[in-house]
C-alpha cells in the first residue's frame, strides 16, 4: 500500500480513536509528512501504532511521539535539543515543525548516532544536527535552546541542561522511575505534568550498547571526589598534594 495513505490512516487514528492523544493541527501535519518506514526497518509495521526494536534500542510507538511533542509544543524557528535521539524519527518530525536546521539531537551510544543520520538523510531531513555526546551534559556550543527533550527517564532534569534552556523555555522528560510520568519544566522551576509513560532510564558514559563496561555511579562517582577535594583545606590538602 502507498505508505502516504498509511500516514494518513495512522494520523487519523491517533487523533479520533486513541482518546484525542493527538490534538494539535500543525503536529498532525508534520506525522503526515514524515516517511516513517525510512525509520523502521520493517516497513509492514512502520505504521502501526507499537514500538520497535532496533540496534538495543526502542523505536517509540507514535502515539508516544505525539505525545511527547504535544507535551513539548515547539513553536516554527524554535532551536530545539533531543537527547537520545534513537533511529531518529522525532527529530524528522520536530524538523517538519521549527525546520530541520533548527534541530540538534545527541545520543550516547555511536551506532544510534550513525543509524539516525542515515535515516535522516534518506528521508530528507540531512539539515538535523546528530552528534554523539553524554546526553545529561547537552550541547553547549549550540546553546540556548527554545525546547529540550529527553527521551529517557531521569529524577530531575540535568544542572547542565537546565543552564542550556532559555528564560521562556521549556524541558520535556519522563519523571522517576517507574510507574514515570511525563512532565514539562521552565528554568524557573514550574512544573506542567502529563500522563504514565514508560521509558529507559538516562544512561552515563559506559553504559550504551557495545560499551565494555556498565556503571550507573559514573558520573555521580567524579562529582562526589571533585567535592572532597574541593573542601580540603590546611594540612590535609597539603599532606594530599604531598603524596601526589
Amino acid at each position: 500500500m502507498d505508505p502516504a495513505v498509511l500516514r494518513e490512516d495512522m494520523v487519523d487514528g491517533l487523533v479520533h480513536e486513541s482518546k484525542g492523544v493527538l490534538a494539535d493541527e500543525s503536529l498532525a501535519v508534520a506525522m503526515r509528512d514524515v516517511p516513517r518506514h525510512e525509520f523502521v526497518e520493517d516497513e509492514s509495521a512502520a505504521y502501526a501504532d507499537r514500538a520497535h526494536e532496533c540496534r538495543g534500542t526502542r523505536v517509540l510507538a507514535p502515539s508516544t511521539v505525539a505525545r511527547l511533542l504535544e507535551a513539548l509544543a515547539p513553536r516554527r524557528d524554535d532551536s530545539v535539543l533531543v537527547v537520545g535521539v534513537g533511529v531518529g524519527y522525532t527529530a524528522a518530525v520536530l524538523a517538519e515543525l521549527v525546520g530541520e536546521t533548527n534541530v540538534h539531537a545527541v545520543d550516547i551510544a555511536r551506532p544510534m548516532v550513525y543509524e539516525a543520520r542515515e535515516n535522516l538523510e534518506r528521508a530528507g531531513y540531512g539539515g538535523v544536527l546528530v552528534d554523539c555526546r553524554d546526553g545529561a551534559r547537552g550541547l553547549p556550543a549550540y546553546a540556548p535552546f527554545d525546547r529540550i527533550l529527553l527521551e529517557a527517564a531521569t529524577v530531575s532534569p540535568p544542572r547542565e541542561l537546565l543552564e542550556q534552556c532559555r528564560e521562556d523555555g521549556r524541558i520535556v522528560y519522563p519523571r522517576g522511575a517507574q510507574p514515570q510520568r511525563l512532565e514539562a519544566r521552565r528554568p524557573d522551576g514550574t512544573t506542567e505534568r502529563f500522563g504514565a509513560v514508560s521509558f529507559e532510564p538516562l544512561l552515563v558514559d559506559g553504559e550504551q550498547v557495545g560499551a565494555v563496561e556498565r556503571n550507573r555511579t559514573a558520573r555521580e562517582d567524579v562529582e562526589h571526589a571533585t567535592r572532597r577535594a574541593q573542601s580540603r583545606t590546611g594540612w590535609e590538602r597539603e599532606w594530599i598534594e604531598w603524596e601526589g
